[in-house]
This record gives C-alpha cells, sequence and structure tokens, in this order.
C-alpha cells in the first residue's frame, strides 16, 4: 500500500512546533478545537502506509515537543512503484472551491517555499525544485459563472488571483486560442509544481531521524478488543500492537477500513500522464486547465505533461497501472491543437500511469477519527491532491495524535461523520 511504519525513540526538536513552522493568518485558524472526538493517548501510533501522507503524520508527531511516544510506519513496497506519492504530477495551488482546501493549499505553499529548513536532517537541507508559474483555469460562457463564484472565494482568503477576459489572456498569452473562452482565472503566486519524489522521501528522512520505525510488510487486517483496534496484524504472522491507528493507505484505503468493518467511499482511479515536445516556446505558461478537463504545464526544456480525468461512466475501480495510449491520440493531442496552434507538431515522448486516491462522495480528503472507533484515524480521499495537500494534513494529523484536538488549521469539515450528516464538502476544482 502507499503508505506505512514502526516507532522509534523520540528526539525533541529544539524549538516549538508552531513557532518553527508558523501558522497562516486565517478565520479558520484557532488555538483548539475541543468538539473533536478525542485520540489520546497516544503514546504508539501506527500508521499503514508510508507514502507522502504517511510519512508527513509521522514526521510533524514526532517532532512535536509534546509528543512522549514511538511511531510505527508500515510499508509494503519501500521502492514506491505503485504509491500515488512517486507517480503523482505533482502541482500545488490555490484556486479550490471549497474554503477549506484554499486554507490546505495557503500552509502547503509556505511549508513547501522553506522546505529545506523544515525537514533539513544533519545539515542536509532537502530541494524539492519548487517554481511557481501559476495554474490557469479557462471557463467557457457556461462555465463563467462558478469560475467567478470560485475567484471570490479565493481571493476572500487571501489568494493571489486573477480573473482576466479574453483579451487580457491574449495579452499576457499570445500563444494560446481564446476561441470559446469567456474567462480565465490565474494564480499570481502561490502556485505551481514541484518534485515529488523528493518532498515523499524528505518526509520520509526527516521522519526516521526523529525515530519513526518504517517496517516492510503486507499489513492484512486488525485485531480489536473492546471496541478499540488493538493491533495491526501482518501477512507473516505478526502483529503491532498500538494505541492508535492511522489510515494512510492512500488508493488502498478502503481495505484497511473494511478490517473494522467499515465503508470508506476511496477507490483507486486511474489516470494516465502524458510527455511530449514541442519545438516552439511558450513564454510564461503556467499549468492550464482547459475548459474540456485538459491540463497541461512545462516539464523542462520544450517538454511538456499533459493529462485528462475520464468521466464517471468511464472510470472504473482499479484499473490496471497501464498506460492508455487512445487517451492522447484521439483525446488530447486534438484538445491541445485547438487550445495552443504550436501544438498541432509535437511528439509524444513518454508516458505514465498512477491512481487518484479518489473520494467518490464529494472528492475531499477524508481526514480525523472514526466515531465508533475513537483509537481509528483517517487520512485519505484526496483524489489527486494528496501530495499537495501532505503538509497541512501530517500538521493537523499529529495534532490529533498528540493534542486530542486540532491546534491550528481546524480539518474538521473533512470528518468521516460529514457524510452520515449529510454535511458534504463537495469540491468542483479537481483536475
Amino acid at each position: 500500500m502507499e503508505n506505512g511504519s514502526w516507532g522509534g525513540r523520540l528526539r525533541r526538536p529544539a524549538v516549538d512546533a508552531d513557532a518553527r513552522f508558523g501558522r497562516l493568518p486565517s478565520t479558520i485558524f484557532h488555538e483548539s478545537f475541543s468538539h473533536l472526538p478525542a485520540v489520546m493517548p497516544a503514546r504508539h501510533i501506527v500508521i499503514v502506509g508510508g507514502g507522502v501522507i504517511g510519512s508527513a503524520i509521522a514526521s510533524f508527531t514526532l517532532r512535536d515537543p509534546a509528543f512522549r511516544g514511538t511511531v510505527t510506519v508500515v510499508e509494503r513496497d519501500p521502492t514506491y512503484a505503485r504509491a500515488s506519492s512517486a507517480l503523482s504530477a505533482s502541482s500545488i495551488r490555490q484556486q479550490f472551491s471549497t474554503a477549506i482546501n484554499v486554507e490546505i493549499g495557503r500552509y502547503g505553499i509556505e511549508f513547501m517555499r522553506r522546505i529545506g529548513d523544515a525537514l533539513a536532517v544533519g545539515g542536509e537541507r532537502p530541494d524539492i525544485g519548487l517554481v511557481e508559474p501559476g495554474y490557469l483555469f479557462l471557463a467557457s460562457p457556461a462555465g463563467a459563472g462558478i469560475l467567478e463564484k470560485n475567484h471570490a472565494l479565493q481571493r476572500a482568503h487571501g489568494v493571489d488571483v486573477a480573473l482576466l477576459d479574453p483579451a487580457a489572456l491574449s495579452e499576457r498569452f499570445p500563444w494560446l486560442s481564446t476561441e470559446g473562452i469567456a474567462a480565465g482565472s490565474l494564480g499570481l503566486s502561490g502556485e505551481g509544481w514541484f518534485d515529488g519524489w523528493s518532498l515523499l522521501q524528505a518526509f520520509r528522512r526527516h521522519a526516521r531521524s526523529l525515530g519513526a520505525s518504517y517496517v516492510t510488510a503486507e499489513a492484512v487486517g486488525f485485531e480489536t478488543a473492546a471496541g478499540r483496534i488493538a493491533a495491526l496484524e501482518l501477512a507473516d504472522g505478526s502483529r503491532i500492537a498500538g494505541d492508535v491507528f492511522v489510515d494512510a493507505a492512500g488508493p488502498w484505503a478502503a481495505s484497511v477500513a473494511r478490517w473494522a468493518g467499515i465503508d470508506l467511499p476511496v477507490r483507486a482511479r486511474r489516470r494516465c500522464v502524458f510527455v511530449f515536445s514541442c519545438a516552439t516556446p511558450l513564454p510564461r505558461c503556467p499549468l492550464v486547465v482547459d475548459t474540456t478537463g485538459l491540463w497541461f504545464r512545462p516539464e523542462g526544456d520544450g517538454r511538456f505533461i499533459c493529462g485528462i480525468s475520464p468521466d464517471e461512466a468511464n472510470d472504473p475501480d482499479d484499473a490496471p497501472l497501464e498506460v492508455d495510449h487512445a487517451i492522447f491520440d484521439e483525446v488530447l493531442w486534438p484538445a491541445l491543437a485547438a487550445r495552443v496552434p504550436a501544438f498541432e507538431a509535437i511528439r509524444q515522448t513518454n508516458a505514465w500511469a498512477g491512481y487518484y486516491e479518489y473520494n467518490t462522495v464529494d472528492r475531499n480528503g477524508i481526514v480525523g477519527p472514526h466515531p465508533e472507533w475513537a483509537n481509528f484515524v483517517f487520512a485519505n480521499g484526496f483524489s489527486g491532491h494528496g501530495i499537495q495537500q501532505s503538509p497541512a494534513v501530517g500538521r493537523g494529523v499529529a495534532e490529533l495524535l498528540v493534542h486530542g484536538g486540532y491546534r491550528t488549521l481546524d480539518l474538521s469539515p473533512l470528518a468521516f461523520e460529514r457524510f452520515a450528516r449529510g454535511e458534504l464538502v463537495v469540491e468542483l476544482n479537481v483536475v
């Protein structure tokens, strides 16, 4: 599975975690959220899945001066060959349609900007190659109203974003065709892309330096007692006891939840990413999201990557991680050429496939304890946004584990209970 770890000895950081890693000004940042189900005491935390989410949780937990326990991460494949963390297009933005995702994005970009300090180990400062050319969301006349509504929400939360008409788009991006475009929303700062593999390894290395134990093993079930999960069962017949268990298994999170009899609405949905070359330069090219759902962005000198999400009817669960090359020839290339005339003469050079951990209900993350299994915590269902949301989610889950509630950004809108209450947090901007 994507994420996992075994606990080791804590090395206390020299400074307070909040002081070192900062808080962002926001109307949904508070000191404490006592209405959340308590998950303490958490002396031995077992995280199922060692990808970027699980490793971020381990890192943030162990750096907290108040934590006095151990963290174990169980990961079945330390090569991360099929992990979403390793196969992501690794982009970050603040242009979402829900306030909680906007705030998660705001913290994420600030964390990544100072990642060299935040995740330094033994004087070695990680570099994730972050660049910030922005996102450009394009809207047809039919979609302009939604774009404007999202823009107003984003501006209210301090996002540096501009709403551009077709003339302004043509002036800024002369290589872009504005046919059928009513408006575009451009992130002026705080949006871009990075090396996702380096982010995963930085979190993992930092967590291990603080004492996290990473166990390479296949988890197969839970041992329960008195309404709580007592241990994680492994394929070799051994078990790992713990106080709190975190489901950070990415696309395979629903399988882990079923061990506790829980129907988690997270499914593995395949997404194909294609690499192509173009001889014509596209100055100041951001990550462009077209009205068709197509997205593309630069990836080095003269190279680009692109992709598109299929409609629900053509998006099966657990499709093989094999590239569907017909998508590029039949869907992407015609749409690319229609939006950027220079893309009429391109050459596909590579491709890969990875899974979204897709939340089939409202396409948003599921974070926090289960209402009936108080020592079972979710951190999954991010629907393609997990790698960019890992800093805020890692910090938030660590606060739950150490302090029994959120202390900075309130992630309670993403709680599992929202499904039963009918309080869905529907994210419209899923690329």
